[in-house]
């Protein structure tokens, strides 16, 4: 658990790894020891179309999860990796599945669909228009920035997507393969929720945005009246974006910043925040929609 600024208590999660049991490089119990060794409270172990129960590994909580892409590896064609996230069952696919048969398999079973590295995938925003179903989108996947391609990164998508009313959770997950120091215990997201709560707890808390997400720093984006105050652990950036390309105030640099107040300016229909620390790690908060 992680007590942060605000002196609540934490969760920290990696809700897409994967083990030997499909192509990871570590077996289940070492991805286990290794996370847990690192301070992870829980983690989903998401092996390709392998479906995994909740229970606990070597002392670790693991949530029930998997990972069904659709696609191929051609961006043209459409590429979709869906991320099933504590389902009480698994997920009753039909044959050689569509992205959208697959969501609906997961909401039918009580999870959580999340669209996995939407940059890496070449996603864009009109095909997550026609994806009903996705409750959270990856904004940071370790392994997409550690293996062959350097997509890691998926604001871009993100933002473009909230401009069209998308504001779903953002995580930032490992997606963990190599297990070789470029991949493992990297991402988390710190979750406000009880350590012995249910699954579906877990999942209602995610929906609820109450968690943000980070390679190592801290950020909270709060409302105080008419504007909003980013808090965050020591910073070199403290950075805004809305559906603004630009507007006055967006930007903070400097050493050791810790706070930013911005007043939303006229036409900003929501707001998430972002920092930066000194060794380079970054941090993201949830989206907020603006009146």
């Amino acid at each position: 658990m992680f007590r942060d600024l605000l002196g609540k208590e934490r969760m920290k999660l990696n809700l897409h790894m994967h083990t030997t049991l499909s192509d990871g490089h570590r077996s289940p119990e070492e991805a286990a020891d290794i996370y847990r060794s690192a301070g992870y409270d829980t983690v989903a172990f998401t092996d390709h179309w392998r479906y995994g129960e909740s229970r606990t590994v070597n002392g670790l909580r693991i949530l029930s999860g998997a990972e069904y892409n659709v696609g191929g590896a051609d961006g043209a064609a459409g590429v979709f990796h869906i991320v099933a996230l504590g389902c009480q069952r698994e997920p009753k696919l039909p044959p050689d599945p569509s992205a959208q048969e697959i969501v609906h398999a997961i909401q039918a079973a009580k999870g959580l669909a999340v669209l996995a590295h939407p940059a890496w995938s070449i996603n864009t925003v009109d095909q997550l228009d026609g994806l009903q179903g996705v409750e959270a989108i990856e904004i940071y996947n370790t392994v997409s920035e550690a293996g062959e391609s350097d997509r890691a990164y998926s604001g871009h998508f993100v933002d473009a997507a909230a401009c069209r009313g998308h504001l779903q959770p953002l995580l930032a997950s490992d997606d963990t393969h190599y297990y070789d120091g470029s991949d493992e215990a990297r991402a988390s997201i710190l979750l406000e929720c009880a350590p012995d709560a249910d699954d579906q707890t877990i999942l209602q808390a995610i929906r609820e945005k109450r968690f943000f997400a980070t390679l190592g720093p801290e950020v909270h984006l709060l409302q105080e009246g008419n504007g909003f105050r980013v808090l965050c652990s020591p910073a070199t950036k403290i950075a805004l974006f809305s559906n603004l390309v630009w507007a006055a105030g967006h930007t903070l640099r400097g050493e050791g910043l810790t706070e930013l107040f911005y007043t939303p300016a006229a036409g900003e229909q929501f707001l998430r925040a972002e920092v930066t620390d000194a060794f380079g790690r970054r941090a993201w908060s949830n989206p907020i929609k603006l009146a």
